[in-house]
């Protein structure tokens, strides 16, 4: 009897310890996945990936490690974008309770799944450095990570970067992206991760310990890979403060002073007529405050008057414009044939629109349906139109009477291309303007977080304008100079700077992946012919 219980035990055990490293993986995942909003505990970021690093190289002989990657990709994932679950329910739209919440789960399983894939392809690559010299796996590893968030970033399902971990909270460190994007901050997050895991698994009592055992004490915590996690680490802050010190130049002739308008319209009335009344009165009481204030210009939110372009004119909004003689900025819809765009056009001072910019990065299921010829008897559109939206094109220029602009409408923020395109080709200034009101509030601020990002990558003055929050004001050191409440009716001016600056980024966009790509790679081939000559020999 007891030698049942004992085996029954041991097999418990077993069933545990197997257990464990798939735990411990996804546990790290989640801690990632605090770094952002609403916890923001951004400093986790510099050590949470070192669990699954230590899981998957030392481990990889004779065992999978991709489930313990793909675990980590959607604990990370899938905590970060949590946020997701806030659509539900879409009743709103028409979308019965039950399918909204199959729509809801969907959205939320597969961008964390797909989180899983990125992980597992990244481990995949890193259990076949077992047996290579640390130093190679920290670069190979780096380079890999770098290499697969600029793929998934090219495509149509993009947010969660690594860099964004750091956002707003650690603006010195995000100034590293004016060097080569927000890969530079990825970069260094992955390589001070695995050097700390580096140095665990190479401490003295390696070989003979059992990764994460207490057993494996005492810990050498001196080595020369966690010295050389540490000096990383504060060499990449002391760049990043002294980025994060240069003054930024302030000319009077270069001043602008832009008014924002956060109409507080929940989606639900979008496509009421009680919606249209509210929105045409809080914008058009909004922009006359701010006109009466002495601003230049007056930027809304994405759909802040969500009408077709031809029916702009008659509206009251655009009467106060043409009465009050100061620029606005207003976001509707365009049209494209039998198509819809989303918008913002520049009104000048007479009234009359002198540009306009289409959203060129559309939410997947949101804004339109992948496959729409296989999912769109499925999967109802979550439009207020009832017309087929379609993407703007990809290098578009958005000039107005104060030079030319940055534009970017709520989705794009999470594209940093989209920016340094825009400011390389004369942008002087951001305008971001965006409706995030049928999310949680998590989302809004991850969403403040990635303009903040782009602020400093393009070392541009940034306006923001949404619909229920948050609203803001960001300087090119991206400090926030105002934010707005949430769910709440707000106008607020603030002067900012148009600024013909080009940062390192700008001007070469993101050389630092193809270069890790390329010397890690070059530095494998030659280990490899070296490993080859000895046998030959």
């Amino acid at each position: 009897m007891q030698k049942k219980q004992s085996k029954k035990q041991e097999r418990q055990g077993e069933k545990l310890t197997a257990l464990l490293p798939c735990l411990i993986a996804l546990a790290s995942g989640i801690l990632m996945g605090l770094t952002v909003a609403p916890v923001g505990a951004w400093f986790l970021a510099w050590i949470a990936l070192v669990p699954l690093w230590v899981l998957v190289v030392p481990s990889a002989k004779g065992k999978n490690q991709f489930p313990l990657a793909f675990l980590w990709g959607i604990g990370y994932h899938g905590v970060a974008l949590s946020w997701i679950t806030g659509i539900h329910p879409m009743t709103w739209l028409g979308v019965p309770w039950l399918p909204s919440l199959a729509i809801t789960l969907f959205c939320w399983g597969f961008i964390s799944l797909l989180g899983g894939v990125f992980v597992a392809i990244w481990a995949a690559v890193m259990v076949r450095l077992n047996g290579q010299k640390p130093w190679l796996r920290i670069l190979i590893g780096t380079a890999v990570w770098c290499g697969l968030e600029s793929l998934w970033s090219a495509g149509p399902l993009w947010w969660s970067s690594l860099a964004y971990t750091q956002s707003p909270h650690n603006l010195v460190i995000l100034h590293l992206g004016q060097l080569s994007g927000p890969n530079t901050v990825t970069a260094g997050i992955v390589a001070v991760n695995g050097l700390i895991a580096e140095g665990w698994t190479n401490r003295q009592d390696a070989k003979d310990a059992k990764i994460f055992s207490v057993s494996s004490a005492p810990w050498r915590f001196v080595n020369k890979y966690w010295v050389s996690a540490t000096g990383l680490l504060i060499t990449l802050h002391l760049i990043g403060f002294i980025l994060y010190s240069r003054p930024i130049a302030q000319l009077p002739e270069a001043a602008l002073k832009v008014g924002i308008v956060q109409g507080n319209i929940p989606n639900r009335l979008l496509r009421s007529s009680e919606g249209f009344r509210r929105a045409q009165e809080n914008y058009t009481s909004g922009y006359i405050t701010l006109a009466n204030q002495g601003v230049d210009a007056v930027l809304t939110p994405e759909g802040a008057l969500p009408i077709f372009q031809r029916d702009l004119l008659g509206t009251a909004l655009v009467a106060a414009v043409k009465e009050k003689g100061v620029v606005a900025w207003i976001g509707a819809f365009g049209e494209r044939g039998d198509s819809y765009t989303i918008s913002l056009f520049t009104f000048n001072a007479k009234g009359e629109i002198v540009s306009r910019y289409d959203k060129s990065k559309l939410v997947p299921l949101g804004e339109y349906i992948p496959f729409e010829g296989i999912l769109g008897g499925i999967v109802q559109r979550l439009s207020p139109l009832e017309a087929h939206q379609v993407p703007g094109s990809t290098n578009q220029i958005f000039d107005t009477p104060f030079g030319r602009a940055i534009a970017s409408i709520c989705y794009e923020s999470a594209f940093p291309e989209q920016f340094r395109r825009q400011a390389a080709a004369g942008g002087q200034f951001i305008l971001s303007s965006s409706n995030d009101a049928h999310y949680t509030a998590s989302m809004p601020f991850q969403h403040h977080a990635q303009d903040i990002m782009r602020a400093i990558e393009t070392d541009r003055w940034s306006a923001r304008a949404t619909n229920t929050g948050y609203s803001g004001f960001i300087d090119p050191h991206g400090r926030t100079l105002w934010i707005s409440g949430y769910n709440t009716y707000e106008t607020h001016a603030e002067t900012i700077y148009r600024r013909q600056t080009q940062t390192l980024y700008v001007r070469w966009g993101d050389w630092l992946t193809p270069l890790l790509l390329i010397s890690s790679g070059g530095a494998w081939l030659l280990i490899q012919l070296g490993h080859t000559k000895k046998i030959s020999d």
